[in-house]
């Protein structure tokens, strides 16, 4: 069909709308296939939209600074337009609008809008109401505790004098660590009364109150969390706090994939020119084990279960700054072991040089984590929400182990590694937990050491 509807898209986990900051095209243009229409912003991210098809812009369905539910259509693309097909908005007077909106609507709008006003009535007088902040420069001002007056003074180098995230991040790096300072400063204001002004109380926060009490009994250097390190302490607390985890433990003999791994690494590296590491092989084996367990690949929502269809795998990777991301590889059961590899290697890349689109960290219905990357042996993962399970695995070591053979036990050396998993408690039981665990070593231990890739 011609007409293509293009629809706000999804931006991460949990972003249910998002607020349009600028069209960067307007009706009539013409525009190409994933090139950028619009920019939108969530309480997470700041990006340009890009167009779903290529073709002629004729309608704009949503305006600057309107907050748009995700799937909801914002414009109209005709892949075979002409220009004849475009809406172009007539103006009419303020009395035909009027007559054409129903009466008890306006009423119940200026009460709103009453009430709205009374609600802000105590704001400072510099606030300025007629500009607009996107919601993750709100959300910022909102983690550093800085007020609407204060925000009213920070100069926008963005349209209309728009604050951009560059301008609050710039803002809040020349205004110091006063901040992360707020509980000392109480500390010695409320010993000096007397030289305290009004605006000069700081009031500590739940979570400040408990640092009040802390004493340094050295040097010490205060650290202001970044923004990504704030939401990643944010998402681990209200996981622990949704899901009682239960971690169980299970030890692999993972001999012939380091074997095979040595024998094709140097043949790969030669024939893709990537190298081939143990993670998409990892993934692999979850794939197979979720289609055996599928009550592990799904979420909670009240006191449902939603059992996942799509095997979305999500893989946790260090940044180089020190924070953490979790890219998505979608349809993971649906890929071989090349594909797995192509795709782990590419999200791995983007994440670490901060390429990754949205889409990509989204959807995930189980994760893993590789701890032993760093060394780790074993370790206790924390649960990606809405999901309800995640494996880590560990450090692969040489150990002496008991090996059956036809003519009596021995022990020989083999490369050995623990895998850790951790499931919500509410829905799956030890039996399930531990046998999904289990599952994932088998499939790991009867890997086939003449495998072709």
């Amino acid at each position: 069909m011609p007409i293509i509807e293009m629809v706000m898209p999804k931006m991460g986990e949990s972003v249910m709308e998002g607020t349009i900051l600028k069209w960067l095209k307007k009706v009539g243009d013409k525009i190409e296939q994933d090139e950028p229409v619009l920019e939108v912003a969530t309480d997470k991210v700041d990006t340009e939209i890009p167009a779903t098809h290529a073709g002629i812009l004729t309608q704009i369905l949503a305006q600057d600074g309107e907050v748009i539910p995700i799937g909801k259509v914002i414009a109209i693309i005709d892949t075979q337009s002409n220009g004849s097909n475009i809406i172009k908005e007539t103006p009419i007077s303020v009395t035909e609008k009027i007559d054409t909106q129903n009466l008890a609507q306006i009423e119940q709008t200026i009460a709103n809008a009453t009430q709205t006003a009374n609600g802000h009535q105590n704001e400072a007088k510099s606030v300025d109401d007629n500009r607009f902040y996107s919601p993750l420069v709100m959300n910022i001002a909102k983690q550093e505790k800085i007020s609407m007056a204060e925000l009213s003074t920070i100069k926008g180098s963005g349209q209309e004098n728009r604050v951009t995230k560059n301008d609050i991040f710039a803002y809040i790096k020349s205004r110091g660590n006063t901040s992360s300072l707020a509980p000392i400063l109480t500390t010695i204001t409320e010993n000096k009364p007397t030289h305290i002004t009004p605006t000069q109380v700081i009031t500590p926060t739940q979570s400040q109150a408990s640092a009040v009490g802390v004493s340094y009994s050295g040097a010490a250097d205060i650290i202001e969390m970044d923004r990504m390190r704030k939401m990643i302490a944010q998402r681990m607390v209200e996981s622990v706090q949704t899901s009682p985890h239960v971690t169980t433990f299970v030890e692999v003999d993972v001999t012939h994939i380091v074997l095979w791994r040595n024998k094709i690494k140097d043949s790969f590296k030669k024939r893709e020119g990537e190298n081939i590491t143990f993670t998409p092989i990892f993934i692999e084996a979850i794939a197979k084990a979720l289609r055996d367990f599928p009550l592990v690949n799904s979420s909670v929502e009240g006191d449902k279960i939603i059992v996942k269809k799509d095997i979305n795998i999500g893989m946790a990777a260090a940044l180089p700054s020190g924070n953490l991301i979790v890219p998505v590889i979608k349809n993971a059961d649906q890929m071989n072991l090349l594909g797995l590899t192509k795709k782990v290697n590419d999200l791995a890349g983007r994440a670490r040089a901060n390429k990754l689109q949205p889409d990509e960290l989204s959807g995930g219905t189980y994760s893993m984590s590789n701890i032993g990357s760093f060394g780790n042996e074993m370790g206790t993962p924390i649960i990606m929400q809405p999901q309800v399970a995640i494996l880590a695995f560990g450090a692969i070591k040489k150990k002496p182990a008991v090996i059956e053979t036809a003519t009596g036990d021995v022990i020989a050396i083999r490369h050995l590694m623990f895998i850790s998993h951790s499931y919500d408690h509410r829905i799956i039981d030890g039996a399930l937990g531990g046998s999904f665990g289990r599952k994932v070593a088998d499939y790991l231990e009867a890997f086939d050491i003449n495998r072709e890739i």
